[in-house]
């Protein structure tokens, strides 16, 4: 008879077998996820509580119906609440913003990008409160992108409590955007490819899965909180006939050129406010005055603008009124971002592809009424192709069209609406919103993750001090001795430490050869003053850049840029070596694998 061995309780080879397995990366980013997951979630909670805790002090009242609330009002509240609310967060911005600006989306996606996942806790926290008093004050700014920016500022302050690599903290970093977003719509999946898509920029194995916990974690939070319920109600659809889909395409194309003047809108009052000299207390007062005028007529057009949303998903709205709130959206959300208000722009974007898709419903349906799918199913299709557009997220944005509806055809339909949407946005724009707004400041984040890489190691690290130096007054015979030795053939000059230049074979010249070293040259007189040269502090991406502006394989690295006490020397093949290690490990981590040394 077969008898198994006896099981021996040993406590401590148990706890060293635990200590093991918390210690493997994938295990504390997974249990890091699940805390970030619940975090980011109710940090998305209590923004929203205090955008209705804003409301009410400006607006006199609380709930998402802003439209029809703000009809019951007298029309003096609707003209002085996005002012006075402009106002405050003009003198908060001066006064106690760090960089006189609220953050926002593209600053998580730079900083995951080119900041290695690195957000001021500090500034997090102010603009989440600033862009809570935008939106209560009937700004007609978006939620979910401060949303993300408060969730992402979670993770980067969490992730360095524990001292994670560079790898770790921006998958950290999209897990609180993952979280946000699901906690937003009440849809993990769009949460999850939101931030694999937009902010990670890929989708190795080391960063989905703890980022699709979070989005999970996320959903659930907030559905406890509020019950599961979707961020519209959305009536059942008609069938979707293949007959449509020339119009979804043509749709597409619509979808497209909304996105496109949307983005350019913001751009042409942010140019006009700089252009004209406009001071920004000024500019964010006026821009606050000129959406209670446009609220004044449509209220709709005031706060994220969800209840017209869903009315033009329940086809609630004609023709006329659906072209004349496109317009007056576009035009408020352009004065309000470009005027200065902080906030997000996947609620305008919403928005804008609501009323253009049920206007491209009704007149789509006028010549075969019988085999049309509904204003209600263009009006969704048009959402996702505008929003996927806008913010350079199509699988995101139709993945959440997906959980919002879970109609198999409408969501084919919207691919393809998505597809040329976005492709023919990048085409003609080049651009996503967020890419823009980055591109403005002077940023690129195509190739943003290696940037990043050149960008945390310092020139210090590689420092060698196999180079040559000279003094001023040595002799071509000094000279030609130190080139023999010297690496490259290259020799620094060198005054009481100083570097004050650099001396090649070509600087000698014909002297190099000449046998009659008193009418030779020395090293001071044939040197190259003003040497281009490094600090021991720069980074490695400085250093690529000099190396390929002066097509030198050797420079001199200094201490300080004043001082230009010689420290060593920098050899170009020893950055290109320490690049590709770096970006070698970066790739293992990012696909779950041990880097080889």
């Amino acid at each position: 008879m077969l008898r198994l061995p006896a099981f021996r309780w040993r406590p401590r080879l148990i706890v060293l077998r635990a200590r093991r397995f918390l210690r493997q990366d994938h295990v504390r980013l997974s249990i890091l996820s699940v805390a970030i997951g619940v975090l980011a979630a109710f940090g998305a909670i209590l923004f929203r509580e205090a955008i209705q805790l804003f409301q009410f002090g400006f607006l006199g009242f609380r709930g998402e119906s802003i439209a029809s609330l703000l009809r019951e009002q007298p029309w003096w509240r609707t003209l002085l609440a996005p002012t006075l609310g402009g106002l405050l967060i003009g003198l908060l911005i001066r006064y106690a913003m760090p960089g006189g600006r609220a953050r926002g989306v593209p600053d998580v996606i730079e900083a995951s990008a080119l900041r290695g996942g690195r957000i001021d806790g500090g500034s997090g926290l102010l603009s989440a409160v600033l862009c809570s008093i935008s939106i209560g004050s009937g700004a007609s700014v978006g939620r979910e992108g401060p949303a993300v920016h408060l969730g992402a500022t979670t993770a980067s302050w969490l992730s360095r409590r524990f001292r994670l690599g560079r790898s770790s903290v921006r998958t950290l970093l999209g897990c609180g955007v993952a979280s946000a977003v699901a906690a937003s719509f009440n849809a993990p999946m769009a949460g999850a490819f939101f931030a694999l898509e937009v902010v990670i920029g890929h989708y190795g194995l080391q960063a989905f899965a703890p980022i699709v916990i979070a989005s999970v974690i996320g959903a659930i939070v907030t559905r406890i909180h509020y019950g599961d319920y979707p961020a519209f109600f959305i009536p059942g659809t008609a069938e979707v006939s293949a007959l449509e889909y020339p119009a979804f395409i043509l749709l597409g194309l619509c979808a497209a050129a909304v996105a496109i003047i949307f983005v350019r809108s913001v751009d042409w009052v942010e140019w006009g406010v700089q252009r004209f000299r406009v001071p920004k207390l000024a500019a964010i007062v006026a821009a606050g005055f000129s959406v209670g005028l446009i609220g004044l007529i449509l209220p709709e057009v005031m706060g994220v603008g969800y209840e017209a949303t869903e009315r033009a998903i329940q086809a609630q709205y004609g023709f006329w009124l659906l072209v004349a709130l496109l317009a007056a959206k576009m035009a408020a959300t352009a004065l309000s971002l470009g005027g200065g208000f902080p906030g997000g722009v996947f609620s305008p974007s919403l928005f804008l592809g609501a009323m253009l898709g049920g206007a491209f419903g009704i007149v789509a349906a006028m010549p075969f009424p019988q085999h049309a799918a509904g204003t209600g199913a263009y009006t969704l299709v048009g959402m996702a192709a505008v929003s996927g557009a806008v913010l350079g997220a199509p699988i995101s944005t139709v993945l959440m069209l997906f959980e919002m509806t879970g109609d198999y055809e409408i969501t084919i339909a919207a691919m393809v609406a998505v597809a040329v949407s976005s492709l023919a946005t990048r085409s003609l724009l080049g651009h996503s919103y967020f890419t823009w707004q980055l591109a403005k400041r002077g940023l690129s984040i195509k190739g943003g993750h290696e940037v990043g890489v050149l960008q945390e190691i310092r020139v210090r690290r590689l420092l060698r001090r196999d180079h040559e130096v000279v003094a001023p007054e040595d002799d071509i015979v000094e000279v030609r001795n130190h080139l023999l030795k010297a690496p490259q053939a290259e020799l620094f000059v060198v005054k009481e430490g100083r570097l004050i230049g650099i001396l090649t074979l070509a600087d000698l010249g014909a002297a190099a050869f000449d046998g009659k070293p008193g009418k030779a040259p020395t090293a001071g007189e044939a040197m190259r003053a003003d040497p281009p040269f490094l600090t021991a502090d720069d980074t490695l991406e400085a250093a690529v850049k000099l190396f390929s502006q002066v097509e030198e394989g050797l420079l001199p690295v200094v201490e300080t840029r004043h001082g230009r006490r010689l420290a060593g020397c920098l050899h170009e093949r020893d950055v290109m070596r320490a690049y590709n290690r770096a970006l070698i490990k970066l790739r293992a981590e990012e696909h779950g694998e041990r880097a080889e040394n």
